[in-house]
């Protein structure tokens, strides 16, 4: 067989093996609620596999390796026993510090029965685990903010969403920095468009407006568009302040979106949304409005899944001006799989871009106007 021969003129895509190591910082693991209920649950994470569960006293959720040190069983097929997660092979009793306190079957635990517990947070209604392949515990400065509304009764409970994308962690990152594809995937009709790099957070404001040649969905009132600051702390989790505006007024909400590594070519996805509730509003009308609006922003997020299941790694996009900075989140993003030591400059000091969208209006509001007439024609109506 003859060897494709390159030709200089044609862009060839590049990519290297998706990272084995897994990114350092916090990850969500969904919410407590899930995790609270007497039994063990099994997570596969960051190549491996845990335990996480609570005691019958209540307290703290622990998580653990899940296999056991003594013979390899898996603790997350095992037993809450008092406070402590029992091995289904041999009994073994091990405590959310990692130690074994109890063998039925033998005199004494030797002294090096010890498994790896790992560092967890229990924040607005959510589970959070520490991954650090240098095994160092999270900064202060690392620590995840509050999230607004998550524990007020002036807001909705989480409406949460699950699924798998058998992909890296990178493709769901390259978001923040993707201007051009609210119109084309989405729907939505961007005026406004920023990125600041800072730190360990990475910030995209947002501002868009309605699609004429869409229709409102039935029973809603007009959507005339949306304001958004979305920032990622760390490289997990994402928290947008998200504002639908409607003929109505507005719905404030806040939208959360999260992963974590199950391996190198796998992630597990989370999105959760919680909205204030309007004034006067019942509280089964207000979680009803809570649910649609959630199935709502549900479409959106499957539409990326559906491109992140099916598009190929790249590690030199050809890019347009209008692209925005993805080399320059990249390399915000690459702090996380460095050791602390290694982390630059360039990846942490403050980086603004703003992009001009004159160009890119003018294209859409066309195709806008050429969709709505001819709907208009097929409908026999004049606009």
């Amino acid at each position: 067989m003859t060897a494709l021969q390159s030709d200089p003129e044609i862009r060839e895509i590049e990519a290297e093996s998706a990272p084995t190591r897994f990114a350092r910082g916090w990850h969500c693991l969904g919410l407590l609620r899930d995790f609270a209920d007497g039994n063990p649950h099994t997570v596969e994470a960051f190549g491996t596999k845990l335990v996480v569960f609570r005691g019958e006293s209540g307290g703290r959720i622990n998580i653990l390796d899940a296999y056991c040190r003594h013979m390899g069983g898996d603790l997350s097929e095992g037993e809450i026993k008092g406070d402590d997660i029992a091995c289904p092979f041999h009994d073994w009793r091990w405590g959310g510090d990692g130690r074994c306190k109890q063998i039925p079957y033998a005199r004494r635990v030797p002294p090096l029965a010890r498994t790896r517990a790992w560092t967890s947070l229990e924040q607005d209604g959510m589970l959070f685990v520490w991954h650090d392949p240098e095994g160092k515990p999270p900064t202060a400065e690392e620590t995840i903010p509050r999230v607004e509304g998550a524990e007020s009764d002036e807001w909705t409970d989480w409406h949460w969403y699950t699924t798998v994308v058998d992909n890296n962690c990178r493709e769901i990152i390259d978001n923040v920095v993707d201007m051009a594809h609210f119109y084309y995937v989405h729907g939505s009709l961007p005026s406004y468009f920023k990125n600041v790099f800072e730190g360990h957070i990475a910030t995209q404001y947002f501002k868009s407006e309605a699609r004429e040649d869409f229709a409102a969905p039935e029973g809603q009132p007009k959507l005339l568009g949306s304001t958004s600051v979305a920032s990622y702390y760390g490289p997990s989790f994402m928290i947008d302040d998200l504002t639908y505006h409607y003929e109505t007024g507005d719905q404030r909400t806040v939208l959360l979106n999260c992963h974590y590594p199950v391996s190198s070519g796998k992630f597990v996805l989370m999105y959760g949304i919680i909205g204030k509730k309007m004034p006067g509003v019942p509280e089964d009308v207000a979680v009803q409005a809570a649910v649609a609006l959630g199935d709502y922003i549900r479409l959106g997020f499957e539409q990326d899944v559906e491109i992140w299941r099916h598009k190929a790694r790249i590690d030199n996009p050809l890019l347009c001006e209008e692209d925005g900075p993805v080399y320059q989140l990249r390399r915000w993003y690459n702090q996380f799989y460095l050791d602390r030591a290694d982390v630059t400059p360039e990846m942490v000091d403050r980086f603004e871009h703003e992009l001009d969208l004159s160009r890119a209006q003018a294209v859409w509001r066309k195709e806008v106007a050429d969709n709505m007439a001819d709907q208009a024609k097929s409908t026999g109506t004049t606009t």
